[in-house]
């Protein structure tokens, strides 16, 4: 979200730098910025009870403009959204993280973990017409894997064997996925992978028909055929709108009620602000909240049941580059952590509604959630100045801070630019982009500094939080100077860390695999700090549920467009 031009966002902005100024003073993770108490997140609000779906209705919402629709490259919630109405996979995932049937039917691993069978469902078709066998997801998956198709998240198909011969150009196929028998899928693993089943949940691992082509198809990039419950009703129209229209011969699951879902594609610098706009005026039936407002938003809404409040399986942190300086040390990183007065920035800016993190996995891994393995998420800005003498980091040192504009980051980073000023004395230079072009400065191998990052999870593991993040093979990257082209754009790489990733991996007991990812964590977060977690994810939407039933968040935090009903 871009700072408001309403002059009551500007009122409001300025109250929230008071707080937060006045929260720098604290010495815990405690600020006078609110109650005075630590914030707990606004409440959670309760689906409400189910409607019996009739066909009709055409549901509106906006998004800011995708990286890509198409499952070879589908990567962000904007982009998800659209690509999870078009395809579906092998399985599906609920709301709560519960993993359910796609089109495989059952899954099973050998003893080992190192080999997966998939039965799929019979009598599957895109909706072209052609079939969705065995056959259509190892196409799918090989054109994800190509070296020509340069895909930003080809790394959720790294363990399937012959994926690093695809990566390199010496192999066109993927030699562990078999698809000789068109109702059945055999993959083969490079490694043990115990959760394998869950990464198929992802858009890179979606079947595609044979006119798919190539990643480099420009028609079938902006225009998709895929196998979900609804299908394009044109093609994309960039910066202006995608449609999409109810898929009639979808019978992987209930096929959709809605008639059509109609998206329109909001400026970058103005995205949630239209949205919530448009939510008022009447234009959209879902949107994403200003910061500033929303407190306003949920008292006007919620008693009408047309607020949503949700924590969801994801964490809001910075990512940091750690090969360059002057943040390439643990105790230069951990500086800049205490230095943030996350409560502060809780209370004043999003108003209560959002939890200061203490941890890099989120609390809805109740099993895997270590709270307060993140020592240097504390507010302690006399620590901090300690740490970051010893770090070199001193006053005057010039730190790189870069958000995306858009996505209602302004307020928040803003607050953490001056917090850094205030009790490091360090020089932030501080600027927006749009979220495409942050994406790309990320990668580069000469990125220094500060980025504003969130994530939610492609599939729900803890391990879907360390693995694409802080391992070494997820950087993407054949050496320092090139590009990095996995989710691993701050370059972190620790040994002991990738290797008790392996063992979780290998393990079957859930419990224990638990364990070693908390023991990774430990390492990463901890000792390392190689990301700086701030705040734990908790989303908040308004739903038109006077004229829609079944109007919830999903897993990757957008609308339930498959179970939407007109009234």
């Amino acid at each position: 979200m871009r700072r408001s031009r309403a002059a009551a966002s500007a009122i409001a902005l300025t109250a929230v730098a008071a707080m937060v100024l006045t929260g720098c003073s604290q010495k815990s993770n405690q600020s006078t910025g609110g109650s005075g108490q630590t914030a707990v997140g606004f409440p959670e609000t309760q689906d409400l009870p189910p409607v019996a779906g009739k066909p009709g209705g055409t549901f509106r919402l906006g998004i800011t403009e995708p990286t890509a629709i198409d499952p070879y490259n589908a990567q962000e919630s904007e982009g998800i959204l659209v690509n999870k109405a078009l395809f579906t996979g092998l399985v599906n995932v609920k709301p709560n993280g519960d993993v359910y049937d796609g089109v495989a039917s059952k899954w099973e691993p050998n003893a080992d973990c190192t080999a997966w069978t998939f039965t799929l469902k019979p009598n599957q078709v895109f909706s072209n017409g052609e079939p969705v066998d065995s056959a259509a997801f190892k196409r799918g998956w090989e054109r994800t894997s190509a070296k020509a198709s340069a895909s930003d998240v080809a790394y959720h198909l790294d363990e399937v064997q012959g994926f690093a011969q695809m990566q390199d150009g010496s192999a066109s196929t993927l030699s562990g996925v078999d698809a000789t028998d068109p109702n059945v899928l055999k993959v083969g693993l490079s490694k043990a992978d115990c959760e394998f089943e869950l990464r198929t949940a992802a858009p890179p691992l979606a079947p595609v028909p044979t006119v798919a082509g190539a990643a480099d198809n420009k028609t079938y990039n902006d225009m998709p055929i895929g196998n979900g419950p609804f299908k394009m009703d044109g093609p994309w129209q960039h910066d202006k709108g995608i449609k999409l229209v109810r898929n009639d011969s979808y019978s992987a699951g209930p096929k959709a009620n809605l008639d059509a879902v109609e998206i329109t594609i909001t400026p970058a610098d103005t995205g949630i602000q239209a949205e919530y706009d448009g939510f008022n005026n009447g234009q959209f039936d879902w949107a994403r909240i200003p910061t500033p407002l929303l407190t306003q938003a949920r008292a006007a809404n919620e008693s009408k049941n047309q607020w949503i409040s949700k924590k969801t399986a994801g964490i809001n942190y910075l990512l940091v580059s750690v090969t360059t300086k002057p943040l390439n040390t643990a105790d230069a990183r951990k500086a800049v952590s205490e230095a943030i007065d996350r409560n502060a920035i809780a209370q004043g800016v999003f108003q209560g509604s959002q939890v200061p993190a203490d941890a890099f996995i989120p609390a809805s891994f109740t099993n895997a959630y270590q709270p307060g393995v993140c020592t240097a998420c504390k507010y302690d800005p006399e620590d901090a100045k300690k740490l970051a003498a010893s770090a070199g980091l001193t006053p005057g040192t010039e730190v790189n801070f870069q958000f995306n504009t858009g996505g209602g980051h302004e307020e928040w980073t803003a607050a953490v630019k001056q917090q850094l000023e205030t009790n490091l004395g360090l020089k932030v230079n501080y600027s927006g982009v749009p979220f495409k072009d942050l994406l790309v400065n990320e990668q580069q191998p000469n990125a220094t500094g500060l980025f504003r990052a969130g994530w939610t999870a492609d599939y729900p593991t803890p391990g879907n939080f360390l693995q694409p993040l802080l391992s070494t093979q997820a950087i993407g990257a054949a050496t320092p100077n090139d590009v990095a082209n996995g989710d691993n754009r701050g370059r972190y790489s620790n040994p002991q860390f990738d290797q008790l990733l392996a063992q979780a991996a290998g393990t079957q007991d859930v419990a224990k695999r638990n364990d070693l990812y908390k023991q990774a964590e430990k390492i990463a977060i901890g000792d390392d700090m190689a990301l700086i977690p701030l705040f734990a994810r908790q989303q908040f939407r308004l739903a038109n549920t006077a004229k829609f039933g079944n109007v919830n968040m999903d897993f990757w935090e957008n609308p339930t467009l498959s179970e939407i009903t007109i009234k």
